[in-house]
């Protein structure tokens, strides 16, 4: 099995040390259960959906909470009664899927139907955070303003 040595890549980034771990983590790469099945999509430059199929199951069943960084959906059926099943396909077993999310995205709604959760999420970046343009004054440029202000 290949490793991936990230040595130089730790002695020339800074606070890069989340996304490093999650890419040494083993567990993200081998047995992972797979259920239930989902797509994370797109839908604009800083407009995401994740879309969960989730047959059998009710809104008052699931649970969705976000945290930093962090967003957690659970699911368990309410047992209602006994049934004699010939055969189960559609699975009601319990499950928690965790998605890992980028610095300032944001749920900003999540709806139920026909089987499908669907929670869409925003990236928000903060007006201070965000790339801007310095003016760079020529240094006769401030003398003049200096010496006008001094006139006045």
């Amino acid at each position: 099995m290949r490793t991936l040595d990230l040595s130089p890549l730790w002695r020339s980034t800074v606070g890069f040390d989340r996304l490093f771990d999650l890419i040494e983590d083993p567990a993200r790469w081998t047995g992972e259960d797979n259920y239930p099945p989902y797509n994370i999509e797109r839908l604009a430059e800083d407009q995401y959906q994740i879309v969960l199929a989730l047959a059998g199951f009710s809104p008052d069943d699931l649970t969705i909470t976000a945290e930093q960084n962090v967003l957690t959906v659970e699911g368990r059926k309410a047992e209602k009664g006994e049934h004699n099943y010939l055969y189960q396909g559609i699975s009601a077993r319990p499950f928690r899927r965790v998605f890992n999310l980028a610095d300032y995205v944001q749920v900003k709604n999540a709806s139920f139907a026909e089987g499908l959760l669907k929670i869409e999420l925003v990236r928000e970046v903060p007006e201070a955070m965000k790339p801007r343009r310095i003016a760079i004054a020529a240094g006769n440029e401030n003398q003049q303003q200096v010496e006008h202000k001094k006139a006045a």
